[in-house]
């Protein structure tokens, strides 16, 4: 590859790098932080007052409503999934989405009564004859992926910067650095230490601030393999 092409392409890496870690710095000081924290008003909502008219939509309150059902659509396939229904009230009228089709959605029809719960402004389930489903919108305690997120953008911007500032040095410099190199096996480690370490601390409700120093360990430990693997190899040729 050209120099000068190496020098350009390490400089868009660079760049990227610098994105991915704003993103990570993001993500554990806003996201993060909203996302338990919007937990947390929802886990202390108490139920709106019996008999109270709703002031305005978006109440800290629980405040059930009726609704009727307009329809359903109940469709699985992976990636095309969707689950939503469209209901309609005095003061709603839209669709809510479902992360699955049941307990209650497959069982829902056109023109069936409903209860919906709202919670600022949002239906977070639906209820009828004793039966209650989450909608996508209810809060949920899984900040454990929230954490992995971060985490896996953080190490990406220091695999990128590597590769960056790799490219910008002498060919003979940057061989530790190359895709064909460790590249491939730190991106493959990161992916999946990502979703390895943080699907099972959801599952398993582990405290989200363990999360990320294991995901760190993780690939700390692949990379420390890697070199010594690649040091026998070395080795080896002499």
């Amino acid at each position: 590859m050209h120099t000068g092409v190496r020098r350009v392409l390490g400089l868009l890496m660079v760049v990227v790098s610098v994105a991915m870690a704003a993103g990570c710095v993001l993500v554990f000081t806003k996201w993060l932080p909203a996302d338990v924290a919007r937990y947390e008003d929802y886990r202390s909502a108490g139920r709106c007052p019996s008999g109270s008219a709703a002031q305005e939509w978006r109440e800290d309150c629980l405040r059930k409503v009726g609704l009727t059902v307009v329809d359903t659509v109940v469709r699985g396939g992976g990636k095309n999934s969707e689950y939503r229904a469209s209901v309609s009230g005095r003061r709603f009228h839209g669709e809510v989405a479902f992360g699955d089709p049941g307990p209650l959605l497959d069982t829902l029809q056109a023109g069936d009564r409903v209860v919906g719960t709202v919670w600022r402004g949002d239906i977070v389930a639906l209820t009828k004859d004793g039966l209650r489903q989450k909608t996508s919108d209810e809060p949920r305690d899984e900040p454990q992926m929230i954490a992995a997120a971060g985490a896996g953008l953080g190490l990406l911007a220091v695999l990128t910067l590597g590769f960056g500032t790799s490219r910008l040095l002498p060919l003979r410099r940057c061989a530790p650095l190359t895709w064909g190199g460790s590249g491939k096996w730190l991106f493959a480690a990161i992916l999946m230490a990502t979703f390895g370490v943080g699907l099972p601390a959801v599952w398993l409700g582990m405290a989200w601030q363990f999360v990320a120093p294991m995901i760190v360990a993780v690939v700390l430990g692949v990379a420390m393999l890697l070199r010594g693997l690649r040091g026998s190899a070395v080795a080896g040729a002499r």
